[in-house]
């Protein structure tokens, strides 16, 4: 995917003055540092000290470094899986080539590598991911369990094969701070895994082309920071992965210097990517995971450096895991809102490990969980980890500006989310909030006014993911459509108008007028009304209401304005089969071995159609993750709304049976 010359006007226009500024010094900067390449300063004496505490590894769970174990293993045999593609080539990669495609990465100065041309690069997120190192953590903590000098090995041999084909700033690696601060964080705890092994020191400190590749990575983030309308979580992850790697491999002259900077941009870009109930402002749920592990490993190299953090970090760090404790379902699954690559900060575990019940065990371990947190039963390899480096939050002295939820919380006002809850485990998700984050709100979906709806854990009413970013403009458009979601698509279009892949032009306004969770007794009624303005001469408002006693939910969209073109638009989880029969779609699915089934009463003033596996154009698809789609059931009814007449309401009555 190329960028035209409209897409470049409309990006500029969602830039400040300051923005517009700051790239332009980039500009200069990157044009002289094709030719003005300075050499890492020589380095004498230097020694790794952030170690793991004595007795650490010793509290990883038996089943959880089993776990990693077997995923080691496979690693070593070249096994791997990475957005929905299967490679068998990792024992001995090619950086550059996109095992997708079949296309190998050009060579050359990096900042003119065409990284978003997939015709002449291949898919970017393919060729990234690998480089991120978190394959090699994996590896590292393998060996740190088992002292299997066969997985340290491997790791060395990765690492200088990836350095000799990297030098700096050559190529498609050296593009994305994104990737190089993720990067830096991995090679810290590679090194700190591998302390036992003989080989670290001269892998690492002892090896003046790991030298040079530390310094320039830090050198890059340092010049070349995400700015403005682009400070969501890339800045994060640029200003973690600088931070540590100033914490653990302070060994330069600049260190200093970077650490402090890198700890400011952290303390500012959390508290401002960060509403104050503790959700992320990009209301894309696997950035909240992604910037929470990311903060979570920057403390743990602070408090193993001995270097003060602000109180501020800590306490959105707290409010981030307060908010993911309440917002899970009973399977400790969180909503599925916006976009979700999966991106992860840390990866030391196996393949079945649970993230979410990772990051709460983590917030158990450092925070203290409160009576109303989901217990969690699973267990991993990181948690203890990270617990033995990071002073727990009550003994930092530190206490907390606000009182922490003392229940559980189920609307967030400033985050415009909402979550009803009923019987059987019923779990309602509720959308009213902003359309993303900053003026290009980059990972924002049109989705405003959606429900996704839960019974024990499985997709009922499903948010249908992600699927892509690059390549694939058609699916990248569908799956961030107002029809890829629950909500009600007036005359064909979306919400709110996007202007490119990662940018919207103009955003939908929502707001909620009433979020009553109060009712969670037997008998009462949970309650959530709300309206935007996407459809600019018309308002569209939904009512939810959820009976706690019986489980039945009730879904009321009214069209207030002329007479329109309407779609209302349900999309069913994967696991569902549906009947559709005039405007009633018995569902039917089972769960741990045993039939369950609910009706979906749909309104009667439009016509209706189930729709499964489409792809031209798309409809009915279901992305469990990066790169990897199913078909799933969509119902769609067609018709119109007249805001004067009674053709302006629809009604929609989902009964759980069992």
């Amino acid at each position: 995917m190329t960028m035209s010359a409209g897409w470049y006007l409309r990006r500029l226009s969602r830039m400040g003055p300051q923005e517009i500024a700051g790239r332009a010094g980039d500009a200069v900067r990157r044009r002289r540092w094709r030719s003005a390449r300075p050499d890492c300063p020589n380095v004498t004496g230097a020694r790794f000290t952030a170690v793991l505490p004595a007795g650490t590894l010793a509290a990883v769970p038996p089943d959880a470094a089993k776990r990693l174990i077997a995923e080691a293993d496979r690693l070593m045999y070249g096994h791997a899986e990475y957005f929905g593609v299967v490679r068998d080539d990792l024992a001995d990669p090619d950086w550059w080539r996109d095992p997708k495609t079949g296309r190998r990465a050009p060579w050359g100065y990096a900042f003119n590598v065409p990284y978003r041309n997939e015709d002449a690069v291949g898919d970017i997120k393919q060729i990234w991911e690998l480089s991120r190192h978190q394959y090699l953590t994996v590896l590292a903590a393998a060996y740190a369990i088992s002292g299997d000098e066969r997985y340290a090995e491997r790791v060395a041999a990765h690492l200088r094969s990836w350095w000799a084909a990297n030098p700096p700033l050559r190529g498609v690696h050296w593009i994305s701070g994104i990737e190089l601060g993720i990067r830096l964080l991995s090679w810290v705890w590679i090194r700190r895994l591998l302390d036992g092994w003989p080989g670290a020191a001269g892998l690492f400190e002892g090896n003046p082309v790991a030298m040079n590749q530390i310094w320039h990575h830090q050198r890059w983030l340092a010049a070349f920071p995400s700015r403005g309308s682009s400070a969501n979580n890339h800045v994060i992850a640029e200003a973690a992965g600088q931070f540590a790697a100033a914490c653990a491999f302070g060994w330069f002259p600049s260190s200093a210097r970077w650490r402090a900077g890198a700890l400011r941009s952290l303390e500012r870009h959390l508290r401002h990517n960060t509403f104050d109930s503790g959700l992320n402002r990009e209301l894309a749920t696997e950035y909240h995971g992604l910037v929470l592990e990311l903060g979570l490993a920057a403390v743990a190299e602070a408090d193993a450096a001995r270097v003060p953090v602000p109180a501020s970090v800590r306490l959105v760090l707290l409010r981030m895991t307060d908010a993911l404790a309440a917002v899970v379902d009973s399977h400790l699954r969180p909503p599925r809102q916006g976009d979700a690559d999966d991106g992860h900060g840390l990866v030391v575990d196996g393949t079945g490990t649970d993230r979410w019940a990772s990051l709460l065990a983590t917030g158990d371990a450092v925070f203290g969980r409160l009576d109303w947190w989901p217990e969690v039963t699973g267990t991993d390899v990181r948690t203890p980890l990270l617990a033995a480096l990071i002073r727990p939050y009550a003994a930092v002295g530190a206490a907390p500006a606000v009182a922490r939820p003392p229940s559980r919380p189920g609307h967030f006002a400033d985050a415009g989310l909402t979550v009803l809850r009923g019987p059987g485990e019923i779990w309602c998700r509720c959308d009213g909030g902003p359309h993303g984050f900053l003026s290009i709100a980059a990972h924002a979906h049109a989705d405003a006014l959606s429900v996704e709806v839960r019974h024990d854990g499985v997709d009922v009413l499903a948010d249908p993911g992600t699927f892509c970013y690059h390549g694939q403009p058609e699916w990248r458009q569908y799956f961030r459509s107002t029809l890829g979601h629950n909500t009600l698509q007036m005359d064909g279009g979306d919400q709110s108008v996007s202007g490119g892949p990662f940018l919207w032009a103009r955003h939908a306004r929502s707001r909620v007028l009433t979020a009553d969770t109060s009712d969670a007794s037997a008998g009462g009624t949970a309650r959530w009304c709300a309206e935007h303005d996407g459809y600019q001469r018309s308002v569209h408002r939904r009512r939810v209401e959820l009976a706690t006693a019986s489980g039945e939910l009730t879904v009321v969209d009214e069209v207030r304005g002329p007479r329109r073109d309407v779609r209302l638009v349900f999309h069913l989880g994967p696991a569902i089969a549906a009947e559709l029969v005039g405007n009633r779609a018995v569902l039917t699915w089972t769960r741990d071995g045993e039939g369950r089934s609910a009706v979906l009463d749909l309104p009667g003033q439009l016509s209706w159609r189930a729709h499964r596996g489409e792809s031209d154009p798309p409809l009915g698809w279901y992305s469990a993750g990066f790169g990897r789609k199913e078909p799933a059931t969509t119902l769609v009814g067609t018709g119109f709304a007249d805001g004067t007449a009674p053709s302006g309401e629809f009604t929609t009555v989902l009964r759980f049976h069992g």
